[in-house]
């Protein structure tokens, strides 16, 4: 995994390395998350939120390495068998399903390609695919069994790590409004990579898809 995100970054920064325009803007939307875990199951989606800026660096006509620089909040609710470390020991006899949900704030920098159409009446559709790097600023759990409370938006830094990957895919639409500003609408799928778990739980990955909407200046 390793290999291959260094791979990526190296391609990205040669592409942006011959940029022949740049574009700066601002974007604030939701995200509705989710999480896969391996000792037990996703919940449903919960709300998050994301706002920062985003910048598209053009290489050749309608085609861009896009990034950014945003705060996104990540949730997701999941049923865990034998949470450690709520769960009395390992050796207790039988398991025990815990309420957990893990609520994660990131500086998130994303590194993508975004292949746009040729413009028609102000309007351009676009796909995109890349690597979002996020980097954690805030963790928090809420975990309850058996209709007990056990934490309640209590810090979890050193039951999370510090670092998340996730693979970008999404599609949308900029409409220029006039001159160099447009609005841009669209949809993103963003499939964690990466363990956002310590300690003896398995693996928990977060995921969300994002409603994006910012506007380009």
């Amino acid at each position: 995994m390793k290999k291959i995100v260094f791979a990526f970054l190296l391609t990205i920064a040669s592409v942006a390395t011959y940029a022949q325009s740049f574009r700066l803007g601002l974007t604030a939307h939701p995200n509705f998350g989710f999480l896969k875990a391996e000792n037990g199951k996703g919940d449903g989606l919960t709300v998050g939120f994301s706002y920062g800026l985003m910048g598209d660096f053009e290489f050749a006509e309608n085609y861009c390495f896009a990034t950014g620089l945003t705060v996104t909040s990540i949730n997701g609710a999941a049923k865990i068998l034998n949470f450690q470390p709520y769960y009395a020991s390992v050796s207790s006899s039988g398991s025990k399903e815990y309420n957990v949900k893990y609520k994660m704030q990131y500086i998130e920098v994303p590194l993508s390609l975004k292949l746009k159409t040729d413009e028609l009446k102000g309007l351009k559709w676009y796909g995109q695919f890349g690597l979002s790097n996020d980097f954690a600023i805030r963790a928090k759990q809420d975990v309850s069994s058996n209709n007990t409370v056990l934490a309640d938006d209590a810090k979890a830094d050193k039951q999370t790590r510090f670092y998340r990957a996730g693979m970008i895919i999404g599609g949308g639409a900029e409409y220029k409004i006039d001159g160099k500003t447009s609005l841009t609408g669209g949809l993103t799928y963003n499939n964690g990579l990466t363990n956002i778990a310590k300690g003896d739980n398995g693996s928990v990955r977060n995921h969300y898809v994002a409603l994006n909407i910012g506007v380009f200046f």
